[in-house]
């Protein structure tokens, strides 16, 4: 089955309409955040299946995602360690606790509809995630973070938590609906450490994946549309909005090995039109964002300049160690505005030819 929707036009219309979406629920959050003040993020792989806002039926804007190849990350990459303390202190000087959901993901029903950055290895992404939590109860200790490992079952779109000992998880696929009270007493004896607080806040994410599973099992979606359609290289931040099945690989820019991350996707994305799973004469995009959200100063043109090195640094590295895919792209550069999820424009290429090697 091929896309019957790709291009250039067809992101900037899905980003328009998230955009007016993000816009519309910011009373939700208001009011959600009142009630549930915990920061959120999520070290995600850069499939972008693995969209936990809906898969907890969360309003847009609750949860920080930051993706990276096999979801692979390291408190000592520099620009990474840099974000994510930001983050950690912004959250800290408003009182607010910090939880972190550290994932993997496979699909129960065929092992290659799993993590390609992991070369579908579970055994593996399970044990890099397990290291990173302790990577980040070293460095945080156990109350300013709490890292959760949590695998993202991609068939039925369910989360695994593991506890905080590493010795028991829960795949939420196999709880039925059951009461507030229930979940939350079942989630204080998975983290006994966690402040009684965060385990509240926790709770309505976990009540709203046993609800999304149940939805995906009675709408009887087709095994094909679980599996690896991609057709987007996103590289850069500012990418929640694109969190559409079977659409993008996005590389954050955290890795120091951001290179080798690229060339992975592009690879991948090679593969895909290979392979008969995307009609390349529809459009395969290389699209770069950067993020900011003060646009009055330094920090937005500043913002410009990185969208633009990106791109050329995307592009370099795919003609030279992707070139068959060179053929096929189209290019979209552009950033995102943080408070509203609009994507400007900067550059865009439809003219495939232009990038011909």
């Amino acid at each position: 089955m091929l896309h019957s929707s790709h291009g250039i036009d067809y992101l900037l219309d899905l980003n328009a309409r998230h955009a007016q979406d993000f816009i519309d629920l910011a009373t939700e959050r208001r009011r959600y955040r009142g009630e549930h003040p915990t920061e959120i993020a999520a070290l995600k792989c850069m499939d972008g299946r693995l969209n936990l806002p809906v898969m907890t039926q969360t309003a847009l804007g609750i949860i920080q995602p930051y993706r990276n190849l096999g979801g692979k990350f390291e408190l000592g990459w520099p620009f990474f360690q840099a974000t994510l303390d930001q983050w950690v202190q912004y959250s800290i000087s408003r009182g607010r606790h910090c939880m972190v959901f550290v994932t993997y993901h496979f699909a129960r029903g065929d092992v290659h509809r799993g993590c390609r950055g992991f070369n579908y290895d579970t055994d593996a992404a399970r044990d890099t995630a397990i290291k990173l939590k302790d990577q980040f109860d070293r460095v945080y200790g156990k109350g300013a973070v709490i890292p959760i490992v949590c695998g993202i079952e991609t068939d039925l779109e369910a989360l695994i938590l593991h506890g905080e000992d590493d010795q028991r998880s829960v795949d939420l696929a196999n709880i039925r609906e059951t009461s507030q009270l229930e979940l939350f007493e079942l989630l204080r004896s998975l983290y006994p450490s966690m402040p009684e607080k965060i385990v509240s806040d926790l709770t309505p994410l976990v009540h709203g994946n046993i609800r999304h599973v149940s939805e995906i099992r009675a709408s009887n979606r087709a095994i094909e549309d679980a599996e690896h359609k991609e057709w987007v290289l996103g590289v850069g931040r500012g990418f929640d909005w694109l969190h559409v099945i079977n659409t993008a690989f996005i590389v954050g820019p955290f890795d120091p090995h951001l290179s080798v991350a690229i060339e992975t996707a592009a690879n991948l994305l090679k593969g895909n039109i290979d392979e008969g799973r995307v009609d390349p004469s529809k459009g395969i995009v290389l699209l770069t964002s950067s993020a900011y959200r003060d646009a009055a100063g330094a920090e937005y043109r500043l913002s410009r300049e990185k969208a633009s090195f990106l791109s050329k640094f995307s592009l370099d590295i795919i003609k030279d160690r992707v070139p068959g895919l060179v053929p096929h792209l189209q290019i979209l550069t552009g950033l995102t505005d943080l408070n509203t999820r609009k994507f400007e424009v900067l550059e865009r290429h439809c003219d495939i030819p232009v990038f011909t090697a």
